[in-house]
C-alpha cells in the first residue's frame, strides 16, 4: 500500500503541477482531511509523493505554454519556452526530467546520510545571514536582465513594493491596504502568479494574434525527444553542481526551491562559455534550474524531519499531517518513530524515480500540449486560472487581483520590463523583511551585524560584484 500510494501521489502531483493555476500545495491541503482516517505512514507517503510530482509537473506548462506550474519552475520557463519555439519541446522536457532525477537522487543521498549534522549547521544561520542571502538571490535575478539592468532593478523594486500590502509584522497594523479588508492578508501568491504568467500570457498571445494560428509551437524534428549518452557527458558537471547548490539552499529553513533554482541558474550562467544564450533557449540553464529545484525538495526535508522546522510551504503541510496523527516532528521523530522517519526518506527516492519514469513514458503526449490550437487552449487555461485563483482561499477579490496582475504583466512585457525580477522580488520580499526585522529586534535596532559579521559581508560583496560585473564588462568591450 505505501508503494502504491507513493506512485499514486507522484502521478497526482505531476497532473496538478501541469495544470496552470493549480499547485501541489493546493492538492495536499484538500487531501489533509482525508488523511485523518489513514494510517500515519500511508498519509505522509501520499503527501511526499504529491510534493515531488508537483515540483516536476510544473515544468510541462513552463516549457510548452510559458506558464510556470510552480514558483520554482520560473527559471525553467526562461529557456524551456524558447526551446519549444524552436521545435525542441521533447528535448527540453527530456533534459528537464533527467536533471530533475539527478537532483532528486543526489539530494536523497544527502538526506539519508547527513540529515542531522547538516540541520544543526543550518540552524547557526542568523536572521541577518538569511537577509543577505535573499539580497544575493535578487542580485542574481537582476543580473539576468541582459542589456536592461535598470529595467530589471525597477521591476524588482516594483515586486518588493507589491509585497508590502497587508498586516505589518511588527506593529500588527494594516499598511498599504487602501481601506480594503481583502488586502489585510496581503496579495495572494497564487492569484499573483496565475495573473502574471497565465492571464497575462493569454493577453499577450491574443494581442499578438497567436490565437488565430494553427498551432502555438512548431512540430518537433526527429530525434529531439530522446537523449544520447553524449548529453549525459556534456551536462553531468552542471547537474551535479546545481544539485549540490539546490540541496544546500533547500536545507536552509524557509528559503525554498525558488531561490535554489535562481542561484544554480546564475552560477551556471557565470561558468558558461555562451552566457548570452541564457534566456533564449540555453540547455545549460534548463538543466541547472530543474536539478536545483528538485534537489531543494530533498534538502528541505532535512530540517523538516530532523528539527521540525519547515523548509517550504509544502513542508508545513507535511508537518501538519504528522501533528494530526499525534507525531512529534524533530529529533524525537527519529527516536520514537524511526520507521516512519526513514520511510519518508525512502519514499522520496521512490517518488523521484517514479516521477522520471511517468514523465519520460508520457513525453510523446506532453510535447503535443504546446501545439494545440490556442483558440481552443485559451478558454481551458482561463477556466483553470479562475479556479486556481479562487479555490485557494475562496475569495472573489483574488479574481480581481489575478486580472490586475495579468494586465500589469501584459504591459510590462510590451514595454520591455522583465517579469522574472518582479516575480522573484514579490516572493522574496516578505522573507527579506521578516528576517531583517527579526534581526533588528534581537539586536535592539543595531544594524552593525550586516557589515561586521563575515557571512553577510561575503554575500553582500558577491551581490555587488554581480551587479557591477555586467556594466564593467560592456564598458571594456566597447
Amino acid at each position: 500500500m505505501p508503494l502504491f500510494l507513493s506512485i499514486l501521489g507522484t502521478a497526482l502531483g505531476i497532473f496538478m503541477g501541469a495544470i496552470p493555476g493549480l499547485t501541489g500545495a493546493m492538492l495536499i491541503a484538500l487531501l489533509l482531511p482525508v488523511t485523518f482516517y489513514m494510517d500515519p505512514f500511508n498519509a505522509v507517503v501520499l503527501i511526499v509523493g504529491i510534493y515531488v510530482g508537483a515540483v516536476s509537473g510544473g515544468l510541462i506548462t513552463a516549457i510548452t505554454l510559458r506558464i510556470p506550474g510552480t514558483v520554482s519552475n520560473l527559471m525553467t520557463m526562461l529557456d524551456g519556452y524558447p526551446m519549444a519555439r524552436e521545435g525542441k519541446t521533447g528535448r527540453a522536457i527530456a533534459l528537464s526530467v533527467m536533471a530533475s532525477l539527478a537532483g532528486g537522487i543526489l539530494s536523497w543521498v544527502v538526506l539519508a546520510s547527513m540529515a542531522e549534522p547538516l540541520s544543526r549547521w543550518a540552524t547557526r544561520f542568523t536572521a541577518f545571514d538569511y537577509f543577505a542571502l535573499v539580497m544575493l538571490a535578487m542580485a542574481f535575478v537582476i543580473m539576468l536582465s541582459q542589456g536592461a539592468m535598470l529595467k530589471g532593478l525597477l521591476s524588482g523594486a516594483l515586486g518588493f513594493l507589491c509585497a508590502l500590502p497587508g498586516i505589518d509584522p511588527s506593529s500588527a497594523q494594516a499598511r498599504m491596504t487602501f481601506g480594503l479588508v481583502e488586502l489585510n492578508a496581503g496579495i495572494p501568491l497564487l492569484a499573483f502568479f496565475v495573473g502574471m504568467f497565465a492571464f497575462g500570457a493569454l493577453l499577450t498571445d491574443i494581442a499578438n494574434g497567436a490565437h488565430e494560428r494553427a498551432s502555438a509551437l512548431p512540430a518537433a524534428p526527429e530525434g529531439t525527444k530522446r537523449l544520447a549518452w553524449s548529453d549525459m557527458r556534456l551536462y553531468w558537471k552542471n547537474g551535479v553542481r546545481s544539485s549540490v547548490i539546490g540541496t544546500g539552499v533547500g536545507i536552509l529553513p524557509g528559503i525554498g526551491s525558488n531561490i535554489a533554482s535562481v542561484v544554480a541558474y546564475s552560477v551556471t550562467r557565470s561558468f558558461s562559455k555562451k552566457p548570452e544564450r541564457f534566456g533564449h533557449g540555453a540547455e545549460e540553464g534548463l538543466v541547472a534550474s530543474e536539478a536545483a529545484n528538485n534537489a531543494a525538495v530533498g534538502g528541505a526535508l532535512i530540517p523538516t524531519l530532523a528539527l521540525g522546522i519547515p523548509g517550504s510551504l509544502v513542508d508545513i503541510l507535511l508537518l501538519t499531517a504528522l501533528v494530526i496523527h499525534s507525531l512529534q516532528p524533530g529529533p524525537l521523530l527519529f527516536i520514537n518513530s524511526g520507521e516512519l522517519a526513514y520511510g519518508i526518506i525512502a519514499t522520496y527516492l521512490i517518488a523521484t524515480i517514479a516521477m522520471a519514469a511517468i514523465m519520460m513514458l508520457s513525453v510523446r503526449w506532453l510535447t503535443e500540449i504546446g501545439r494545440w490550437k490556442l483558440a481552443y487552449l485559451i478558454p481551458l487555461i482561463l477556466v483553470a486560472s479562475v479556479i486556481g485563483a479562487f479555490a485557494m482561499d475562496g475569495n472573489a477579490a483574488s479574481l480581481w487581483i489575478m486580472v490586475g496582475f495579468g494586465i500589469l504583466g501584459f504591459w510590462m512585457e510590451r514595454l520591455g520590463y522583465p517579469l522574472a525580477p518582479f516575480a522573484i522580488a514579490f516572493v522574496l520580499g516578505p522573507i527579506a523583511e521578516a528576517r531583517l526585522r527579526t534581526g533588528l529586534q534581537i539586536t535592539g535596532g543595531d544594524w552593525s551585524p550586516l557589515y561586521t559579521t563575515p557571512l553577510p559581508i561575503a554575500l553582500f560583496g558577491l551581490a555587488f560584484l554581480l551587479m557591477v560585473a555586467g556594466p564593467i564588462k560592456r564598458a571594456i568591450t566597447k
